[in-house]
């Protein structure tokens, strides 16, 4: 999969960590007990975690039946269940701190990683929310890291209203809270800037998909 990264665009750190949480990340507040944080720029380093993603994990075409026809979903996926080992370090380290940060208002782990490739502008995510298990009927809380070229994460209120986008970055941390998943919904869409590849790796709690 030859896919063209400009790194000197991305992040020049060469040591990858994570920066710090309390204090630097900044809450949305949706109303009706959703809410979104975002922390820009949290993982450090991001190019080298990047390029692992990009050749390290095994990326699957899924297609989908829409209507009376099968189409390709436009992305690559891949899923990374409870006890198995994360592509990179530095993706369990967040997992692990954003499972101390959050434990206060989830009340248990982040388990399990599913990641999606965004390979240019034509890639995309419909409207949705996380509503497959317990976060159709319970307030949870879904962690979204993102490496490569930003993209934007749209977020619409069910019932109709105004929405409101992030313009998610290199490294950047969008999560989505409370009742979030069941009174909003959310999409990457598609683009006719020329972008670069995009890598979503999505933290979950047990039961929430």
């Amino acid at each position: 999969m030859a896919l063209l990264v400009q790194s000197s665009l991305l992040d020049l750190d060469d040591e990858v960590g994570l920066g710090a949480l309390s204090g630097r990340v900044r809450r949305t507040d949706l109303g009706s007990g959703a809410w979104v944080d975002h922390r820009p720029s949290w993982i450090e380093g991001s190019d080298a975690v990047l390029d692992t993603l990009l050749h390290a994990v095994p990326w699957r075409a899924e297609r989908r039946r829409m209507y009376d026809r099968v189409v390709d979903v436009p992305r690559l996926v891949a899923w990374y269940s409870s006890g198995t080992a994360l592509p990179h370090p530095v993706l369990a380290d967040a997992r692990a701190a954003l499972s101390a940060y959050y434990l206060p208002e989830l009340g248990e782990p982040f388990v399990s990683a599913g990641l999606c490739l965004y390979r240019d502008g034509r890639d995309s995510v419909a409207w949705h929310g996380d509503t497959i298990g317990r976060g159709a009927t319970e307030d949870t809380v879904v962690a979204l890291l993102s490496f490569g070229s930003p993209r934007t994460l749209a977020l619409r209120p069910r019932g109709g209203g105004p929405g409101l986008g992030f313009r998610i970055g290199h490294g950047d941390l969008l999560v989505m809270g409370g009742s979030c998943q069941r009174t909003w919904e959310h999409a990457v869409p598609k683009t006719a800037a020329a972008v670069g590849p995009r890598v979503s790796v999505q933290l979950r709690p047990a039961g929430v998909a």
